[in-house]
């Protein structure tokens, strides 16, 4: 289900403080998906870096294949969603550009407390609660393989993530695959303790990626700049001022703090921008796992799939 959360009073301000800009330039408003979850906060944070005129209309959605499904369908002109949703897409030959990075980290493998698991050997034989498509379940599918198991060797529950919590509780499931602040929530509620943050692989902490469409890219490539440039200057802010995150995704969210204070303390989520090789590798790294384990046909085409041109503009303006 959709929610459509409206970000434009600040906007608005902005315009009857300046009508003079007002009169140069109509009001605009551009469409930005992002997901409920922490690492997917930036996107509220826009509006006050936003030029004059230009309105930002963030729009929730709570599985990141909506989140491209939307952008790839133009029903909102960018998007904040994992890399997992993204090549799933451009792998089918759908038009979705990944045009900026958007946060690193915000994953978390987490067990029922005292339950003896330790470390991924010991999901051997449990019950692991994994979202289906999403990140998460390729940087677990390749932590159990470097373990020298397969996903035989566990029981993989389909758990959204927003029920991963209550469902380890209720001893549902002995484990999961989660995303902030879902580990946060556990570990600071005594539900659950840390097994680890599976970010040792080829991949690194690369999660949630800045999207928009091939014809976005294409007849409006200033609007592209202008936007990732209000990511940059939002995703910076963020990271030097991890409270006012915190404050935000409280009351946006409703994450309890102590979950949300959990994550960022445990530096698990890193509010970031720019499409570097760093990025662009470890993007053609998952790709290549998600071949490897048949979850997609082929390799996307990544000459117009990854696109850094922004990035590196504004990287050097």
């Amino acid at each position: 289900m959709i929610d459509r959360r409206r970000v434009l009073a600040a906007g608005t301000a902005a315009v009857l403080a300046a009508p003079h800009v007002a009169r140069a330039q109509a009001a605009r408003t551009v469409k930005m998906g992002s997901l409920r979850l922490i690492h997917s906060m930036t996107p509220h944070f826009y509006q006050r870096f936003a030029p004059p005129g230009l309105n930002i209309e963030v729009i929730t959605f709570d599985s990141p294949t909506d989140g491209k499904n939307a952008v790839v369908t133009r029903s909102v002109d960018f998007g904040g969603f994992g890399i997992a949703a993204a090549t799933l897409g451009a792998a089918a030959g759908e038009p979705v550009v990944v045009v900026g990075a958007f946060c690193n980290r915000g994953m978390g493998v987490v067990a029922k407390k005292g339950s003896g698991i330790r470390d991924i050997a010991g999901l051997r034989g449990k019950r692991v609660g994994i979202w289906p498509g999403s990140t998460q379940e390729v940087f677990i599918m390749e932590r159990i393989r470097q373990t020298g198991m397969t996903m035989r060797d566990i029981t993989s529950v389909r758990v959204p993530f927003g029920e991963m919590n209550a469902m380890l509780a209720r001893g549902d499931i002995d484990a999961y695959v989660g995303a902030e602040p879902g580990p946060g929530l556990s570990i600071s509620s005594g539900v659950g303790e840390l097994v680890e943050y599976p970010y040792a692989t080829a991949m690194g902490g690369l999660n949630m990626i800045f999207a928009t469409s091939e014809a976005m890219v294409a007849q409006d490539p200033a609007l592209v700049r202008t936007m990732l440039g209000i990511h940059r200057r939002a995703s910076e802010h963020m990271m030097a001022n991890r409270g006012e995150v915190a404050e935000a995704t409280v009351r946006i969210l409703g994450a309890p703090r102590a979950a949300v204070d959990q994550a960022l303390a445990a530096d698990n989520v890193e509010y970031t921008w720019r499409l570097d090789d760093t990025v662009l590798t470890q993007a053609r790294a998952y790709a290549a796992q998600m071949l490897e384990l048949k979850q997609i046909r082929a390799l996307p085409n990544f000459d117009t799939f990854l696109n850094p041109r922004f990035s590196r503009e504004l990287a050097t303006s």
